[in-house]
């Protein structure tokens, strides 16, 4: 295997048909090239939908109430149905497939907000201290809402960061006192979400908003995580689970949507993933494709080169050369020009996606990249070495039917090839 005097051969061979090494090379880096690129295409625009889905926990779901549309146990259609405390507390100790529950007591349009001489109208979320990490609320400053503040009924808040502005200026707003209306609240915590709405939004403690806005025991929905799942069967009868819980609860027909709404963000989320598995077992296909048509073209021009040497082939037999010298020759000299022109492919592509990403990263630092549905479009370490086993692989391949042709030259033969 490491024998200089093949190695020299090899080399003296390559040099004498340097054009021929290099279109055959090129079209092995050209399959790898475009296997990197494709691959890294598709894992930008899969991050990109996942980046979608992150502002919430993907397995989130909301339910909300409406009037019956069908008739169901003797009762008319046309029945108001009302979320209560008591499906808050169904929820969250006895229900079937829900993980967290948050409540939300709805205030009706944007209220008010003023801190001394400054006001603005924002709108206000009223929570329990599960809607953090249900919707991934990012905080910079402080607390979020917590059950000593859901128990004892505290006028504490937890405001956006343009609110922050609007009221605050440059002045720290942690431990101040704002208006909602009339009602001075404690200003807890400050959330930051660039690129979405959040920012322009409050947070306060669910039952303080019941009490403080005559909302009585009325929920007016619901935000849950539910049982994680790896299927679309699967999250749509977690979805139908839920509906029929409810539905027993509050007398309606399971399949009456206009009773109670209700959407699973994780049927969504998995259809989506499944596309892309799809689209990277697509990408495979085509991107080896494209690398077997180098192959191919590899081993054609090891073919053309052991027939220009029939007669030094024969020449190495009759002096005693096994067989087996003769593949391996053939074989490293395949090797070789594979390894080295797909490498080359395998870093240029990997080399271009990285380049594309620090793009993109630049634009969104700049705050210009809110838009891009192209999010860190590399290729991980394991797809790189996958690469390289199989241009190691291919390159065997691609030199064995050749190898084998040359090892059974007969020497009388090759002696009398012109």
């Amino acid at each position: 295997m490491f024998d200089v005097d093949i190695w020299q051969e090899i080399i003296s061979t390559i040099r004498k048909n340097k054009l021929r090494t290099f279109l055959t090379g090129f079209s092995v880096a050209w399959g790898i090239f475009m296997l990197m690129v494709l691959l890294g295409s598709g894992n930008g625009l899969q991050n990109g939908v996942r980046e979608e889905f992150a502002d919430n926990a993907v397995n989130i779901m909301w339910m909300w109430t409406g009037k019956t549309s069908l008739p169901y146990n003797g009762l008319k259609e046309g029945r108001e149905i009302r979320f209560t405390n008591e499906d808050y507390d169904f929820l969250t100790i006895r229900a079937e497939d829900i993980d967290q529950v948050s409540s939300r007591f709805y205030l009706r349009g944007d209220i008010t907000y003023s801190y001394g001489k400054e006001y603005g109208s924002f709108s206000t979320s009223t929570c329990h201290p599960s809607l953090l990490d249900i919707e991934k609320i990012k905080l910079t400053q402080g607390r979020f809402i917590n059950d000593l503040d859901i128990k004892e009924l505290r006028k504490v808040i937890v405001i956006g960061d343009e609110i922050r502005k609007a009221l605050f200026k440059e002045e720290d707003p942690m431990g101040k006192y704002i208006k909602v209306g009339s009602v001075p609240f404690k200003v807890i915590g400050i959330t930051l979400d660039p690129g979405t709405d959040r920012n322009r939004q409050a947070y306060m403690p669910f039952t303080t908003a019941q009490r403080l806005f005559a909302g009585g025991n009325r929920v007016h929905n619901f935000t849950v995580t539910t049982r994680m799942v790896s299927s679309v069967k699967e999250a749509e009868a977690i979805d139908q689970h839920v509906r029929e819980q409810m539905a027993r609860r509050h007398d309606f027909d399971p399949e009456d949507n206009s009773a109670m709404g209700s959407y699973n963000m994780l049927t969504d989320y998995i259809r989506t993933m499944k596309i892309f598995q799809a689209i990277r077992l697509f990408v495979w296909i085509i991107g080896i494709g494209t690398l077997i048509a180098g192959i191919v073209g590899v081993s054609n021009i090891m073919l053309i080169l052991v027939k220009e040497r029939t007669r030094e082939i024969g020449i190495r037999k009759s002096l005693g050369a096994s067989p087996a010298s003769v593949i391996r020759l053939v074989l490293l000299e395949s090797v070789l020009i594979t390894t080295v022109a797909g490498y080359l492919g395998l870093v240029t592509g990997v080399g271009l996606m990285e380049a594309v990403n620090f793009g993109l990263e630049q634009m969104m630092a700049g705050g210009g990249g809110e838009q891009i549905f192209f999010r860190n479009p590399t290729v991980n370490f394991s797809t790189a070495l996958t690469a390289t086993a199989i241009l190691i692989v291919s390159g065997a391949l691609a030199g064995y039917i050749p190898a084998r042709n040359a090892a059974n030259v007969k020497p009388i033969e090759a002696l009398r090839d012109e």
